[in-house]
């Protein structure tokens, strides 16, 4: 950041904050997300964002080197307590939060005090991501799905806040005043909201959202998370993202919807290869598909998350892809005929929502990239449950079950080249680094103390 960038950012918030506050806005909550998948935040009076703008805000280093709860790892390349960030808001990103009067979010680009992008920005990652796919001429459009739980607010443990059956109508009803309040603050954010309903889980709801560049897509998913929690907060009901929120409940997890365009052509509609793929698409998706134990590293990167991912939950706990297969990791999706050429997408189900979406997406991208290189192909596809096959029939049709624990996807990770390499060494050792303090923290814990420990965190 120049100092022709400091101007430009000064003046653009003082063009902001007349505006800002006719709307009642008194404090812009600056937020960028740690290793952890946990949201960090602070917070200037609008009086003080031109100057947050222009030079930032400071933030230690240490945060990268976090865990969940709050205790941060040592390590060769984690930051520790010496040493300054500054967060510089998006301006453009720059929300009125409708749940929480008197506030504004906006997400944070992190430098050093010289101006230079930390290195281990997980945000600016997503963008370099985003850059190396447009040096091929392509664009791509995300969306992340959102599964949550309401339970009550006066206990550790979880109680479900809503009776009805999964799907049911009778659970809509029930807490129909709290889904209208969050459909409205959603709508009053400029978020494109898809759909709503209750979910699988007891207690569990589940929306999605238009889908964006990768970017805005990650943004998006942190002011979705964060106006759940607070109209959650406001019907005096606790939220929960875990993937386990009790150690024998349906989890919570964090799909992922990715296409990849040319100009206007969706390259997963209309080509000649595996159910209407094209040659890139496909060689993208098999990038994907082959490192899905390295990614999980990034995109389920709990120990709780490998409580999630176990067969015949819709998980995805399976490294094979299907055309509309909710049992495979990857779920291609075409859409109804006469819709394809627009709906048309790659749906990633064995990720969840302890990941940090920067990172999850640009892991993604820089995967697909990886397959865009190498000119993968994809095997065929599977049709059927993969947990119904026999393991004759799974190494016939080279079908693997993902790691079965987080050691297992982080050593995967540690393996991959092209990930670690796209990621940088600092980043991608700090990111092992934190992976690997949770492990040892639950290196002897149950199930049951894995989900209860987590169960409030995201």
């Amino acid at each position: 950041m120049d100092e022709q960038d400091r101007r430009a950012a000064g003046e653009r918030a003082r063009e902001l904050q007349p505006v800002l506050a006719a709307r009642g806005v008194v404090s812009v909550a600056v937020t960028w997300v740690d290793n952890s998948g946990i949201t960090r935040v602070k917070a200037v009076p609008l009086t003080k964002l031109d100057s947050a703008a222009a030079w930032g805000i400071g933030a230690s280093p240490v945060f990268d080197s976090f865990l969940f709860n709050d205790l941060p790892i040592t390590g060769e390349h984690a930051p520790g307590v010496v040493g300054d960030l500054r967060l510089h808001p998006d301006l453009e990103q720059l929300t009125v939060l409708a749940a929480q009067p008197g506030w504004a979010l906006a997400p944070a680009d992190r430098y050093d005090q010289q101006g230079n992008p930390h290195p281990q920005d997980q945000r600016t990652l997503a963008r370099k991501a985003t850059e190396a796919l447009a040096e091929l001429g392509f664009t791509a459009k995300v969306a992340i799905e959102v599964e949550w739980v309401i339970g009550r607010p006066d206990t550790e443990d979880f109680s479900a806040a809503v009776r009805g059956p999964a799907y049911g109508m009778a659970r809509l009803v029930e807490r129909s005043d709290y889904l209208r309040d969050l459909v409205t603050a959603l709508a009053d954010q400029g978020v494109e909201l898809d759909q709503i309903h209750p979910e699988y889980a007891g207690g569990q709801f589940e929306l999605s959202v238009g889908a964006a560049d990768p970017v805005r897509a990650a943004d998006t998913y942190v002011l979705v998370r964060e106006t759940i929690r607070a109209v959650s907060s406001r019907h005096e009901l606790r939220a929960s993202f875990s993937p386990k929120v009790v150690a024998d409940g349906v989890g919570n997890g964090g799909h992922i919807h990715l296409s990849v365009w040319d100009g206007q052509r969706n390259l997963f509609a209309g080509g000649s290869g595996p159910v209407g793929l094209t040659a890139t698409a496909e060689s993208f998706t098999a990038g994907i598909l082959g490192r899905l134990p390295a990614l999980l590293a990034v995109g389920a990167p709990s120990v709780a998350s490998y409580l999630r991912l176990i067969p015949q939950h819709w998980a995805g706990a399976f490294a094979a892809w299907g055309l509309e297969n909710r049992e495979t990791a990857l779920r291609m999706v075409t859409g109804p005929v006469g819709n394809q050429a627009s709906a048309a997408n790659l749906e990633v189900k064995c990720f969840d929502q302890t990941a940090n979406p920067y990172l999850a997406i640009a892991a993604l991208l820089f995967a697909g990239l990886a397959g865009i290189a190498e000119d993968a192909k994809l095997p065929e596809p599977v049709d059927v449950d993969p947990a119904t096959l026999g393991t004759k029939e799974l190494l016939r049709h080279g079908i693997r079950p993902l790691p079965a624990s987080l050691a297992e996807s982080v050593a995967a990770f540690e393996a991959d080249q092209a990930l670690t390499e796209a990621f940088g060494v600092e980043l991608a050792s700090t990111m092992v680094d934190v992976r690997k303090g949770e492990i040892a923290h639950f290196a002897t814990a149950s199930p049951e103390q894995v989900a209860a420990e987590l169960r409030w965190v995201h």
